[in-house]
């Protein structure tokens, strides 16, 4: 609007287990626990204990689905690239690497390639559609992707992994958690989507 004033973005605090609000500790310590580390990401929404709870739940329910480490980021990449989340390529680059997915896998998924195993490109296209689409995915794209082997359970567990990267990509809009130095090497830029 003209004339309309343009309101800084608040600054987060990265919060370490001594300055996060009472609520959130606990997280933290089971977080620390199971990553030997605090992400950054996961500091700044230590800020609402509600948020960082939110956030490490539903991860853990999102594991416990039927789909292997490599379809998982697959749905999860697919969703920070199309976001534009800098710092969950980062990390979900980093993550990738250590549960076993493939290069050739990580690196169509940072610069929105085709993937060449067809049952894991309808994986991607499916999730990309639901993202596009809002989740009012068509018949086509539904029937393509339970076609290609998939159920209506993993249907469900497409939305899931989205669920999950509303939360931590849209939080990060505000946060800007800075990229982790272990994910750092990782580092994602839009540009590298545009040069693919």
């Amino acid at each position: 609007m003209p004339g309309k004033e343009e309101v800084a973005m608040p600054e987060f605090t990265v919060h370490t287990e001594e300055s996060a609000p009472a609520a959130s500790k606990p997280i933290i310590g089971q977080v620390k626990a199971t990553f030997g580390m605090l992400p950054n990401l996961m500091a700044t929404l230590a800020e609402s204990p509600a948020a960082i709870e939110g956030y490490s739940t539903l991860m853990g329910i999102y594991e416990k689905s039927d789909l292997t480490p490599t379809e998982k980021q697959i749905i999860l990449m697919t969703n920070n690239r199309l976001n534009g989340c800098t710092y969950c390529m980062a990390a979900h680059s980093a993550a990738s690497k250590l549960q076993g997915v493939p290069n050739d896998v990580i690196a169509a998924l940072r610069s929105g390639s085709s993937l060449g195993d067809a049952k894991l490109e309808a994986l991607r296209s499916f999730t990309e559609a639901m993202f596009v689409t809002r989740g009012n995915v068509s018949d086509a794209d539904a029937d393509a992707f339970l076609a290609a082997g998939y159920t209506k359970a993993n249907l469900l567990e497409v939305v899931l992994g989205t669920a999950l990267k509303v939360l931590s990509n849209y939080s990060n809009k505000f946060t800007n958690a800075p990229v982790d130095r272990s994910f750092q090497r990782f580092a994602w830029s839009a540009t590298e989507e545009a040069s693919a």
